[in-house]
């Protein structure tokens, strides 16, 4: 392993997929603080045949978990649109994507684009280029640092996204609530 990668309690792929360009992004996490490690886009539409660049993304996919050992991986879901065979494809490339990861035993976690809006930006139907201005100012990196594609963006808020998930309390048990909770738990409750 990479000395450089050892300082991170946790890493996080985060995948933004598509079949013209997919995006990616690795997030650090060390004591509870995101940084951004790397990010990225695979351009896909100088390939022809469309089972070649499922094959791309496979490939990059199993290189990026092989070089980075992420730990997890974040994936945007395909959002309904009014073209099937763009949805098809979408999801083909999502699934190619996370059959990579699961090759080689990345847990998967999936989020709806409306969700990791929401989850930067506070507002579900933000734009890309919001999304874009938000990571850069909550991960402290530079207009040098941005990638020519904002799927390398959207990549990298979907890993956030899939952060502020996992520091979210746990309410256990099924609870639905702290209030449920602490009501079947109060031997937990210190006071």
């Amino acid at each position: 392993m990479d000395q450089e990668l050892k300082k991170y309690d946790l890493i996080i792929l985060g995948i933004d997929p598509g079949t013209n360009v997919m995006g990616y992004a690795l997030l650090g996490i060390t004591a509870k603080t995101p940084q951004l490690i790397t990010m990225g886009v695979l351009k896909l539409a100088k390939f022809d045949d469309h089972y070649m660049r499922l094959h791309r993304i496979y490939e990059r996919v199993t290189g990026l978990v092989e070089q980075y050992l992420p730990d997890e991986l974040a994936i945007e879901a395909p959002f309904f649109g009014k073209n099937v065979q763009s949805m098809l494809k979408l999801g083909r490339a999502q699934g190619v994507a996370i059959a990579a990861a699961l090759s080689r035993q990345v847990p998967i976690t999936e989020y709806e684009p409306r969700k990791i809006k929401m989850a930067i930006t506070g507002n579900g139907a933000a734009s890309k280029e919001q999304v874009a201005v938000m990571l850069q100012r909550i991960l402290k990196f530079g207009d040098d640092q941005l990638p020519d594609f904002l799927d390398a963006t959207d990549a990298l808020a979907a890993a956030l996204c899939h952060f502020y998930e996992r520091m979210k309390p746990a309410t256990g048990h099924g609870a639905k609530s702290w209030k449920s909770f602490i009501a079947s738990h109060p031997d937990r409750v210190k006071r």
